[in-house]
């Protein structure tokens, strides 16, 4: 079927676009990029800022190119005078009530603010003398902080919350000149049933949002002769970090990211899709047995903190539901201070765990004290974000282009295929599918492909195996609004799923709170997901061991101390509980 087609002009060219585009659309298909502060395609579109506006032929006012849609013989203007004054006048009231603090801003040299100034030659920052407002910057949150002073109303943050995730807990409050962004009745972040996802973080245009720095926590454990620092880098941290040194979106940089921890100082570096891998040997048997006794089904995943305190803020009735199994991150630390402690003869102590993440929420989750390996002492001592590395790698003077490729250090640093893909949304399901597959039918998977159906970014998707003459019907779906989608339909009878995969960020953690950010004006015309994602999906393949049950290190760790998958010891240490929260 034919594309309905309308004839426009931009800036006196003739241009056909689909019908229904806005100008912004409209313009960007024809090489034009109309800047934007407020808006975030599919989530924010809400024309408020005023930086998109445009002329267009015979409207008595600019209009917001974000919101205003094409019509036929429509006669546009991007780069006017009166365009280019009305932006310039916008970036310098805004700037009026603005904290300039852009030298020692986290998001200094990726502020989409300072990057419009700069475009558009403001020059003086204080043309306006705007009455301003001072506000406590709020860090009352594990994860993360707000500082309203650096704010600018866009409501991307807001929209995140409420259209990715479902969750609402932070708005516009008070109105006019007082609005400032916060969470009901002026409630701390940390008083309110936050997830930690960071999604609000990766959509802030400034530095009114960001993750809690713990860089020189880590910077001090490694100077610290009496410690022995380790550090696991998680699965999708190897195709985002190399976007914080100019690298194409999705490059595998694997080799570099371990030789720049090695040089920072860390005295060992491990791969935690090796314990991807263990987590599928737990999580894959615990599947197994519920499946063949018909109990608590479906089984959930327990991988994404973020998902996990979701659930225990808004869905507790399905806690029972949830593997017990430690995520990723959890079991490294478990079996660091336990296993490696001994083999290494160090006191549990004196080791001390980093985790390098794709996610907010993992800081959350290694705070979680209720269940851990060696009683007294945290499983995970540091957990940092792929931008607190980038920025640990750049303070040590490291040229992360130019310095050879490493590999990770034994026991840990070997992990498979299947590990790598947890990173993507469907991946641990398919992970575990290709250990249960050859579990249940003693044969060998035939092919790769087999699960591909639990692949891609949908928010949502399905599928129906057959595992030696059973069905076994599965659901993967990624950002908290669409949990929610499924869960109710769970409650409710209209489906009836026997696994569940749940990751707490849209694409998986591949777009986790913690990854680097990408600026709108790339957001909103490019598939971050998918091209991170395709990054992993291409590791896989070029690995020589592809599935979790394979990974001969997993298999020695079974042999000289959990002795089996679902051991009395595995679930001592490996395995977990969840609590309920309040919803409010």
């Amino acid at each position: 079927m034919m594309e309905n087609l309308v004839n426009i002009k931009i800036n006196g060219f003739d241009y056909q676009v689909p019908a229904g585009s806005t100008i912004l659309e409209a313009a960007h298909s024809a090489g034009i990029e109309i800047p934007t502060l407020c808006y975030l395609k599919d989530i924010n579109a809400i024309g408020a800022c005023r930086i998109c506006v445009v002329e267009v032929k015979g409207a008595r006012s600019l209009v917001a190119s974000c919101v205003f849609p094409v019509n036929e013989g429509m006669e546009i203007f991007t780069n006017t005078p009166k365009v280019i004054e009305s932006r310039k006048t916008t970036l310098e009231l805004i700037l009026s009530t603005h904290k300039k603090e852009c030298l020692s801003c986290v998001r200094s040299g990726n502020c989409e603010l300072q990057q419009l100034c700069k475009d558009y030659g403001i020059e003086d920052a204080n043309k306006y003398d705007g009455a301003f407002i001072n506000y406590a910057i709020d860090d009352s949150a594990t994860h993360m902080y707000r500082d309203n002073e650096k704010c600018i109303l866009c409501r991307r943050c807001v929209a995140a919350c409420e259209k990715l995730q479902g969750i609402s807990v932070i708005g516009a409050n008070a109105r006019g000149f007082d609005t400032h962004i916060g969470s009901a009745f002026e409630y701390n972040l940390n008083d309110v049933a936050c997830v930690s996802c960071g999604q609000c973080i990766t959509a802030c245009p400034t530095g009114a949002l960001s993750e809690r720095d713990d860089t020189q926590k880590v910077f001090d454990a490694i100077n610290d002769p009496s410690k022995h620092v380790i550090v696991q880098t998680a699965p999708a941290v190897r195709v985002a970090l190399g976007e914080e040194f100019g690298k194409e979106m999705g490059t595998i940089v694997t080799g570099k990211m371990v030789a720049a921890l090695k040089m920072l100082g860390f005295d060992k570096v491990f791969d935690t899709n090796f314990t991807a891998d263990l987590t599928i040997m737990e999580e894959a048997t615990e599947f197994l047995e519920r499946f063949e006794k018909k109990e608590n089904l479906p089984l959930i995943t327990s991988c994404s903190p973020g998902w996990i305190k979701f659930c225990e803020h808004y869905y507790p009735e399905f806690i029972p539901n949830l593997s017990s199994c430690k995520s990723p991150q959890g079991m490294f630390g478990s079996v660091a201070k336990t296993y490696y402690a001994e083999k290494m003869g160090i006191d549990p102590k004196d080791i001390y765990v980093v985790s390098v993440m794709p996610c907010t929420a993992k800081k959350f989750e290694a705070e979680r004290l209720d269940h851990t390996a060696v009683k007294g002492l945290a499983d995970i001592d540091a957990s940092i974000t792929v931008r607190e590395l980038a920025r640990m790698i750049k303070k040590a003077g490291i040229n992360f282009n130019n310095i050879p490729d490493a590999e990770f250090d034994a026991p840990f640093g070997l992990g498979s295929g299947a590990g790598t893909i947890f990173g993507a949304t469907g991946g641990v399901m398919e992970a575990a599918l290709r250990t249960a597959y050859e579990v249940v039918t003693n044969k060998e998977l035939p092919d790769f492909d087999a699960f591909k159906d639990v692949r891609g970014v949908e928010g949502v998707k399905e599928a129906t195996y057959n595992l030696d003459g059973a069905e076994i019907n599965v659901a993967v779906c990624s950002g908290l609004a669409n949990a929610k989608t499924v869960l109710d339909m769970v409650k409710s009878g209209e489906k009836k799923y026997d696994f569940i995969e749940v990751m707490a960020c849209p694409g998986g953690c591949v777009n986790g709170g913690g990854q680097p950010i990408v600026p709108a004006s790339v957001k909103n015309f490019t598939d971050v997901r998918a091209a991170r994602a395709a990054g992993l999906y291409n590791d896989d393949k070029n690995l020589k061991i592809r599935k979790s049950h394979e990974n001969p290190d997993v298999k020695a760790v079974y042999d000289e101390y959990f002795e089996k998958p679902g051991s009395h010891k595995a679930h001592d240490i490996l395995h977990t509980g969840y609590v309920t929260r309040a919803k409010y």
